[in-house]
């Protein structure tokens, strides 16, 4: 099969990710490859041009040698194509220029061509809005040139117009072919062998409007981009007692102003799906603003997507925003939009993993595809990725337009994803300075709120969450300082609404954490519970925390003031907590491995011959080090799980031999190993090091690199910030209602459940809360993580497409049985 690739409409961060996941899978399944340059505008022109002979490579590795290293199979996809004229933007040089691509758009390519694209933002093989597409000529002469380069399969990336556009060119396929014959452009045979295109969609999109996907390719990025500006413009705002309106994209999707809002700690927001209640729109925000400035904030920041408006449709605009602010409210403005910032830069870890990941399962549908099933995009709802009928999405995406045009803002919000009203909601309970929630007296719970085990950015914004939650119902947040510990020495505050204004963008723990169990004295804990009167427990950490929470439920029957509901909102960067697929603190610290990887990436590239093994945190739990290597570019990985033995290292230094072998000659890229900390007692990361320096030779050399505690620290990344938000809300519900149905008892007959000690976790699509007491037979006490993962197979496919499966065993299954459970039943 012949897979060509494209990418259409604005570009955004992750496109080049999903381009390579498509090249590499297509070529791993027997595949023949291209790209399309300058996406629909390129496929009508097609190749006017032959392809220009390039330099043969230098390669002088004797039959016998190759053989040996079980090579052979490979080399003819290893380096053919144009892939440096398309990576170092010469594709249009002057015809007289070696490997250029002018008058060529349809470009073949091979594995090499596209490395180093993983951390590269834009898409390299161009994108462009094609107005010749829109028209019948222009799918015609798309078709003749598919037809013409033997194309049958094509991979479009790009926004809901893009998709509509592939779903059309399928549609009209039959008919194009036969108006293709008729004019004499192909003949009968050649309309027999492409009398069908199959067509999957992936969805590049920075403003996150498509539907029934939680996550479109760029929008994390363009997320990180905003979160970055508001945080850096929250200090000046601060120290100068400003207001700043800040300007995001969003022309019909808010998603990016809700998230930056819940993300950022903003006062208001403005998005097209629910503008503000009232009419006018400026006394509802003076009003909110006015309570936040009352209090003693000394900071305002406003957020407004480019497409809001009010419930008349009449826009809203930034400037007009900043004129409200300073002549209503006396507020010294600024406006500040942040444009196309929004869309470039580096991918963050999600958008290297998850186009990798749907750019894989895009070629899978390609190949399964029948005339008769649907063109399908492929989605994702929380980590699964899933196959939707390209038509369907498109529909909904464009009834969510059609319902804010007739003023049916209800409409709008519900044809969202479940988890956009929840950020609505969320934002709406935390930002504002509101009494109209509060509960009866009755019913006004004492809230501990706690913290366990290490440090792990997005701790700090479920704290900051469930004490504004607490305070809008008019219950009592009680933080305890310094964990378990702290309780035992009365270490304990109740903190304002004012106080956690900043905590959304702090790494750590505000309120301090260690590794201190319980039952290092369980009696004086049981005391600490009764005479603070907590009515509920809230625990935010990792493995320490489960453990903790499991201690307390088993010594209820003992002790009765354990009889609180309690939760535990995991929030560790090794993601070890069982039965949960994401932890609070795992996506911080992936995109810490990124950018440390990047820089130790060009130090490898420029020496041109250089091995980096680099040592990851997270136990024994090989989340970090697996997820980086997939997110890096990694071309081996080792874990825990799989462990590390010497046949494994003779395997390792065959592959490296026979890769650096394979390099064109004084163009060796360089390679990084991920090694998690715990992956061997023996072979180190300092003996695996020598080890390759050593048989290396005159090959390659070898260096290492620790990031050890690097990982724990810094920003916490939006994605963290805005999962903590959720879940603490999800939380402090649960905690809510089953303390209420207790208080109906009196305290000495309240007798705590066994589903009111419970773990929040992400399982696939769905969010559940899991009793203590049934997380233990999925967990491995011994070594701190869970028996089975969603991401066992992680590890083998990052040295898939680092090449080393292929160099090795010659072959791999991406849907093969991965350890419990087979990799498809992560990712379908």
């Amino acid at each position: 099969m012949r897979i060509a690739v494209l990418t259409s409409g604005g570009d955004s961060a992750g496109m080049n990710p999903a381009v390579r996941a498509v090249v590499k899978a297509g070529i791993t399944k027997g595949c023949e490859t291209y790209v399309i340059r300058e996406g629909y505008e390129g496929l009508v022109r097609g190749n006017t041009t032959p392809p220009r002979p390039r330099p043969k490579a230098e390669r002088h590795v004797p039959a016998e040698r190759l053989a040996r290293f079980g090579t052979d199979a490979l080399v003819k996809n290893l380096s053919f194509g144009d892939g440096p004229a398309l990576r170092e933007g010469a594709g249009d040089a002057d015809e007289e220029e070696e490997g250029t691509l002018r008058g060529r758009h349809i470009v073949r390519v091979g594995w090499d061509d596209v490395r180093g694209w993983m951390g590269e933002g834009g898409t390299f093989i161009g994108s462009a809005r094609s107005a010749s597409f829109r028209t019948l000529e222009g799918r015609l002469a798309a078709a003749h040139n598919l037809i013409k380069e033997g194309i049958d399969g094509l991979v479009v990336c790009g926004g809901d117009g893009s998709l509509t556009g592939a779903d059309r060119l399928r549609a009209e396929w039959g008919e194009l072919v036969q108006q293709l014959v008729a004019g004499g452009k192909i003949t009968e045979t050649e309309a027999a062998l492409n009398s069908h295109l199959k067509i999957v969609g992936l969805v590049g999109s920075i403003d996150n409007d498509m539907a029934l996907t939680d996550m479109t390719i760029g929008a994390p990025t363009a997320l990180t981009r905003i979160c970055e500006a508001i945080d850096n413009i929250n200090s000046t705002a601060a120290s100068h007692s400003r207001a700043f309106v800040v300007e995001v994209m969003g022309r019909h999707c808010g998603w990016l102003a809700l998230m930056a809002g819940v993300s950022a700690g903003a006062d208001y927001v403005f998005i097209p799906e629910q503008p503000p209640k009232s009419q006018p729109w400026e006394e509802e925000m003076c009003e909110v603003i006015r309570r936040h400035r009352e209090v003693g904030k000394r900071k305002t920041i406003v957020i407004v997507a480019e497409g809001a408006h009010d419930r008349d449709l009449n826009p809203i605009k930034a400037e007009k925003v900043k004129d409200v602010l300073t002549e209503v409210l006396k507020l010294d403005t600024r406006v500040t939009t942040l444009g196309h910032t929004q869309r470039g830069g580096r991918p963050v870890a999600m958008d290297r993993i998850l186009p990798t990941l749907q750019g894989i399962d895009a070629v899978n549908a390609l190949l399964e595809a029948t005339p008769d099933q649907p063109s399908y995009m492929i989605g994702i709802h929380e980590n699964k990725i899933l196959r939707i009928p390209l038509v369907d999405a498109v529909q909904q995406t464009q009834a969510v337009a059609a319902a804010i045009e007739a003023r049916d803002f209800g409409r709008a919000m519900s044809l969202r994803d479940p988890e956009f009203e929840q950020f609505y909601n969320a934002f709406n309970l935390t930002s504002t300075l509101e009494k109209g929630n509060r509960l009866p007296k009755e019913k006004r719970l004492r809230v501990a709120i706690l913290h366990m085990g290490a440090p792990a950015g997005g701790m700090n914004a479920a704290t900051r969450t469930a004490v504004r939650y607490c305070i809008s119902k008019g219950h009592k947040p009680v933080c305890i300082n310094n964990g378990f510990k702290g309780l035992l020495d009365d270490n304990v505050s109740e903190l304002s609404w004012l106080k956690v204004d900043n905590w959304t963008a702090r790494g750590g723990s505000e309120l301090g954490t260690n590794r201190h169990l319980p039952d290092t004295d369980l009696g004086g804990v049981a005391s600490k519970f009764q005479q603070h009167q907590f009515d509920a427990l809230f625990m935010i950490g990792g493995f320490e925390a489960f453990s903790a929470l499991l201690i307390l439920e088993k010594a209820r029957k003992d002790y009765p003031a354990f009889n609180v509901p309690m939760v535990h909102l995991p929030a560790t960067i090794s993601n070890n907590v069982p039965l949960t697929d994401f932890s609070l603190g795992c996506d911080t610290s992936l995109n810490a491995i990124v950018d440390a990887c990047d820089a130790i990436r060009q130090s490898a590239a420029a020496s041109r011959n250089r091995v980096f093994v680099v040592e990851t945190q997270g136990g024994q739990c090989g989340y970090i080090a697996a997820m980086g290597a997939l997110a890096t570019g990694a071309v081996i990985c080792y874990t825990p799980e799989k462990g590390v033995n010497l046949d494994t290292l003779r395997a390792d230094v065959r592959f490296l031999k026979a890769r650096f072998m394979l390099d064109e000659k004084g163009k060796s890229e360089g390679r990084l190993i991920i090694r998690n900390e715990k992956s061997s007692d023996v072979y180190s990361t300092e003996v695996i090091t020598k080890i390759l320096k050593e048989e290396g030779g005159d090959l390659f050399d070898s260096r290492s690199a620790s990031l050890g505690h690097t990982l724990q620290g810094g920003i916490p990344s939006p994605i963290d910030r805005a999962r903590a938000v959720r879940l603490t809300m999800m939380c402090m519900e649960f905690l809510e209602t089953h303390a209420h149905e207790l208080l109906q008892h009196p305290p000495h007959r309240r007798r705590g459940t066994r589903d009111t000690a419970a773990v929040i976790t992400i399982q696939g699509s769905g969010i559940k809360f899991v009793p203590v007491e049934d997380l233990v037979m999925h967990a491995d006490m011994k070594k701190r993580r869970g028996k089975h993962t969603w991401w066992e197979g992680i590890k083998d496919l990052s040295e898939l497409l680092g090449g080393r499966t292929d160099l090795v065993a010659h072959k791999f299954d991406i849907n093969a049985p991965h350890g419990h459970e087979p990799y498809q039943d992560a990712y379908p």
